[in-house]
Parts: structure tokens; C-alpha cells; sequence
């Protein structure tokens, strides 16, 4: 990855960069709240199997996701590389876990990945304007969580991937990672699949939690994407103790992974 940063925009240079910057977000919102209307439900409810549809729309959901990431970078606001994606497009049914430097890190992997899931939070369940894509694309809500592992179950099984960021939100500006839930080791454990670790290395910071929406980048965010080793459910189900030790362990091993991955790009 190259780690040189972009200039840093000031003054009326930024001003072009922040306009297509809010473009982006209108584009984006209404982009999901006429394809809600529009195209999804037709692809939604077009003949075929319950399978078939939702294949259609997370296909249809993954183009407009990389037209997104193209205007994101026609923009000047991300750059985005990558080496060897084969291992991704050849992963069915499995967990991807993902740092989780920026806001648009869900859109960037989709982008990527046309068979995938992702657990969406149930704030974007009541959301207008994205409502309709998540509903019709079956993401899973996050409710309680008998609910959701048989959710997920339904998800890996059909062979669909599930994108899950163990941080839960956005890392803090300054830290490697957040400290990483149990939620993702759980589910890779319960449900028996294999877990597919990816890594954006970010060269600054931009679209952090802490920032608010309208603090669009001033310098190009670059988007490195690292595609891990798998890490197989049996190397943990063969040890000794339970789903909870297990999923434990587990976690405790994957947050040390991305730290050590990630150090050298704070």
C-alpha cells in the first residue's frame, strides 16, 4: 500500500471537494429511496425461488453500491486499491469481519462482494430512506439474539457471506481498532462456518464517528484492502470447553490479529 498522503485542501481548493462531497450524500440518500420504489421491489418480486430474489436484489444492491464508490472517487474524497481479491470471490458462506476506519466501509465491501449479508443495526430498519434496500436485499436486523444467530443460520446456509465489523461501530480517531465483541466468534462458532478476516488499511483519517457529516475529508482517504487468512470454526471446536470459552478465545485472537496488522498504519 502507499502510505504518502494526498495534499491537504484548504481554502476555496476545498470548496469543490465539499460540494461533490454533499452530492454524494444526496445521491446516495435518494438513490436508496428510489430504488426502494422502484427497481428492487420488481427484482424482489420477479418469479423464481425466495433465493433467486434475494440474489437478484443483493446483485442489484452491489452494482449501485460500486457505482457509489466510483463517484466517492471521481470526487477526490477516497481512493481505493487492492491485491488479490480471488480468495474473496470465492468465499460462499462464510463470516467476513472487517475493521471499521470509515463510514463507507460497508458500501466499499459490498462493492467487492455481490453474494453478501451484513447485520444492520435497527436504526437503518426505520430509515426511509434505506428501509426498502436493506428489506429487500434480507440484511438482518439486530434484534435479540436467539433471533439473530437463526437469522444468520438462514444466511451462511443459502451461502451467502455475512459482513460483520467486531469494533460495532467506527474505530476511534487514534486507536488501531476498538475493543472487539463476542458477536461475530459467536456466530462463527454456533453456526459452524469458517471466518474470512479483511483489513482496510486507511493512510488518514476521514468520515469518523467523531467527525460530523458535513467535515468531509480535506485530503483523499486511500482505502487499502487486505484479505486475511481463514481462520477455520474446528481450529476452536476441537479445544477443550464451551461455545462461550471458545468464542472468547476467539475473539481475543482475532482483535490481536488486527492489531498487529495494523500497527503500522495509525
Amino acid at each position: 500500500m502507499n502510505k504518502q498522503r494526498a495534499p491537504r485542501l484548504t481554502g476555496i481548493a476545498y470548496l469543490p471537494r465539499w460540494l461533490g462531497g454533499t452530492c454524494c450524500y444526496i445521491v446516495f440518500g435518494l438513490g436508496g429511496l428510489l430504488s426502494s420504489i422502484t427497481i428492487l421491489p420488481i427484482l424482489r418480486f420477479w418469479p423464481g425461488t425466495p433465493t433467486q430474489r434475494i440474489e437478484r436484489v443483493q446483485h442489484a444492491v452491489h452494482l449501485m453500491f460500486k457505482g457509489f464508490v466510483y463517484m466517492l472517487t471521481w470526487t477526490g474524497l477516497i481512493k481505493v486499491s487492492h491485491g488479490n481479491l480471488q480468495q474473496l470471490k470465492d468465499a460462499k458462506g462464510m463470516i467476513v469481519t472487517s475493521n471499521h476506519p470509515t463510514l463507507v466501509d460497508v458500501v466499499v465491501l459490498i462493492s467487492l462482494m455481490p453474494n453478501t449479508s451484513c447485520i444492520v443495526k435497527q436504526g437503518i430498519w426505520r430509515n426511509p430512506f434505506m428501509r426498502g434496500v436493506v428489506s429487500s436485499a434480507g440484511y438482518i436486523p439486530n434484534r435479540g439474539a436467539e433471533l439473530l444467530l437463526a437469522d444468520c443460520k438462514e444466511v451462511l446456509n443459502r451461502g451467502n457471506n455475512l459482513i460483520i465489523f467486531p469494533e460495532g461501530t467506527r474505530t476511534i480517531i487514534g486507536k488501531r481498532v476498538n475493543s472487539f465483541a463476542r458477536g461475530a466468534a459467536n456466530i462463527t462458532i454456533r453456526t459452524q462456518s469458517d471466518l474470512l478476516p479483511i483489513l482496510l488499511k486507511t493512510n488518514c483519517v476521514g468520515f469518523s464517528k467523531q467527525e460530523s457529516w458535513y467535515q468531509l475529508p480535506r485530503r483523499t482517504i486511500g482505502m487499502h484492502i487486505e484479505i486475511g487468512e481463514k481462520l477455520p470454526y474446528l481450529r476452536y471446536d476441537a479445544r477443550v470447553g464451551g461455545d462461550a470459552k471458545m468464542a472468547r478465545q476467539m475473539t481475543r485472537d482475532l482483535e490481536e490479529y488486527y492489531k498487529q496488522q495494523l500497527d503500522n498504519y495509525l
